[in-house]
């Protein structure tokens, strides 16, 4: 099999999965291609010694599976450049919460093994993509997790007028409204009181940031249906964050956002239930006293 590597470039202390990882697919006769900024901090930085491999760009390359070291927020960017090629991508876990790289490092060996047998599931994730005229965002408009609309200054909130399908649902006034995926809505969405959606429900969550009246709750809609926002602000511009990747829009600016032609393809264990990991990670019965 050949493996497309990212990792987190800024987790020094961690590069010892690193060189696990690289450990077990070379003795598994690998082939492998890593991303040029993770292979140069690693030999670097980190002084490791890596097996042979070929080094790319973006999304120069081309592989039977991509794995992503670090955390979600590493999955995310694997993610993104791994866009519709299709290739499934393996999250191994060496940051915090990890919904997304579930995977943990003492679970490699066994999880490669799991693979190399082909006994494992692929989880299909819906992506949203976003349409408008702000050249930099339709730079790369897709999300997997979630697109947010905030105010762009600490003063005040902005109103979002928000439609769906082209009929009107309601103006937001807020500090912002977040549009998020089933796979998004364990993320940012859920830290602003969102709804927790099984990944293969096909829907979308609006959630408000922080709204001015307490009757503003967040919604689920179908993930087929359309979202046209039009944002007013004192400041006359606002941000736009694509998981986490934000830029400044000027007031004028419509945003439209709908489920993306492709979706990301995700590995999972064979075993693997998503109600397991929001007990472990949400820690749901646990008693903190």
């Amino acid at each position: 099999m050949k493996f497309a590597i990212f990792g987190n470039n800024y987790q020094a202390r961690k590069s010892v999965h690193a060189a696990t990882l690289f450990r077990l697919l070379e003795s598994r006769h690998a082939k492998l291609c890593i991303c040029r900024e993770f292979h140069q901090f690693l030999t670097r930085e980190m002084h490791l010694t890596l097996p042979p491999a070929e080094l790319f760009d973006g999304d120069d390359f081309q592989a039977d599976m991509v794995i992503s070291l670090g955390g979600d927020g590493t999955f995310l960017k694997a993610a993104s450049r791994v866009g519709a090629k299709g290739v499934p991508i393996l999250g191994i876990n060496t940051g915090r919460l990890g919904f997304l790289a579930d995977i943990s490092p003492e679970e490699m060996e066994e999880t490669l093994d799991e693979i190399y047998n082909n006994h494992y599931k692929i989880e299909e994730r819906s992506v949203l993509q976003l349409h408008c005229n702000n050249e930099r965002l339709m730079q790369s408009p897709y999300a997997l997790n979630e697109i947010a609309v905030l105010k762009r200054d600490s003063s005040s909130m902005i109103s979002i007028h928000t439609a769906i399908n082209g009929a009107p649902l309601t103006t937001y006034q807020a500090d912002g409204l977040i549009i998020a995926t089933p796979t998004g809505s364990t993320a940012y969405s859920l830290s602003v009181g969102g709804p927790i959606i099984v990944p293969h429900s096909k829907t979308i969550a609006i959630t408000p940031v922080a709204p001015h009246s307490l009757n503003m709750r967040p919604i689920v809609i179908c993930d087929d249906w359309e979202i046209t926002l039009d944002v007013e602000s004192r400041s006359h511009n606002f941000l736009v964050a694509i998981d986490g990747r934000s830029e400044s829009c000027k007031e004028n600016t419509r945003l439209s956002i709908s489920r993306a032609n492709y979706s990301i393809k995700v590995v999972k264990r064979f075993n693997h239930i998503f109600f397991d990991t929001l007990r472990t990670k949400m820690m749901w019965g646990a008693d903190v006293r």
